[in-house]
């Protein structure tokens, strides 16, 4: 089982942020993205655009990364310049 949350204002396109699915064997992030089906198809166009950031359990990821059984997978949506809560607060 992994865990997937899309943080900032991504959201599935029914409205979810925080998902659950079964891995059979290690798979890339776009596969993971591909098993989604509709919900998270978006989020590959995102990737190509370099709009969105992956993580796997809190290191920075690509679309080609293999995510494992428990791992903890995020999708941050950002602009480039830190404009959507990747710029530091003060």
């Amino acid at each position: 089982m992994i865990t997937i949350t899309l943080m900032g204002q991504l959201q599935t396109t029914d409205g979810e942020r925080d998902l659950a699915c079964e891995l059979p064997a290690p798979v890339t992030v776009r596969q993971v993205i591909q098993r989604q089906g509709r919900g998270l198809r978006h989020m590959l166009q995102l990737l190509r655009e370099k709009k969105v950031l992956v993580t796997i359990n809190k290191r920075i990821a690509s679309e080609d990364s293999i995510v494992q059984d428990g791992d903890a997978v995020r999708f941050v949506g950002h602009d480039g310049a830190g404009g959507s809560g990747l710029a530091p607060s003060f």
